[in-house]
């Protein structure tokens, strides 16, 4: 097997790069925009909402180790993915639920996934993640990389990033079994 790649939006990149980094086989996180149409987007332009960009995480990890449908459980479980454009308080198109997808096989697991998803009964809504191909990444300014180590103690960080980063850490757990 070897390195594969991932690009996901659901919600603060804050809360995900975090998760993310907890779990077995992911090799890097790294914060950024895409899935929209501005070619040099920045936060600044990003929180508008008018970038068509979202914030998003673009993973690498072993596949010999982590799956991608497993990276997708993991996803599933740290947001909701029933919410359209939004994540809590976080609002906007930005913050919407979306898979960017860097091979045929991926967009296939992915389409397995939310059917799974649904069919799961979880919440009672069905999952509006938007599935579409991968495009460009383009990383966040310095300040937003592995946010959550360098501000543990920010409220953002106490109250939004430590539950989902708790809850992929339970994921992992289930996932090594």
């Amino acid at each position: 097997m070897g390195l594969s790649r991932a690009t996901l939006g659901g919600g603060c990149f804050w809360c995900l790069d975090a998760a993310f980094k907890t779990i077995d086989g992911v090799v890097n996180v790294r914060s950024g925009y895409a899935g929209g149409q501005d070619p040099e987007p920045h936060y600044e332009k990003v929180i508008t909402g008018t970038t068509g960009h979202a914030e998003v995480v673009d993973i690498t990890f072993d596949d010999s180790i982590i799956t991608y449908k497993d990276i997708l459980k993991v996803f599933f479980s740290i947001h909701d993915p029933t919410t359209k454009d939004r994540q809590g308080n976080d609002v906007g198109t930005q913050y919407r639920s979306l898979i960017l997808y860097h091979d045929e096989k991926q967009r296939v697991d992915a389409s397995d996934c939310i059917k799974a998803f649904d069919l799961s009964g979880k919440y009672d809504s069905s999952a509006v993640t938007e599935v579409k191909e991968f495009d460009v990444f383009h990383p966040a300014e310095e300040y937003h990389q592995d946010y959550f180590r360098r501000n543990p103690m920010s409220m953002y960080c106490r109250l939004v990033v430590d539950p989902k980063v708790r809850k992929a850490k339970e994921v992992n757990r289930t996932l090594r079994g």
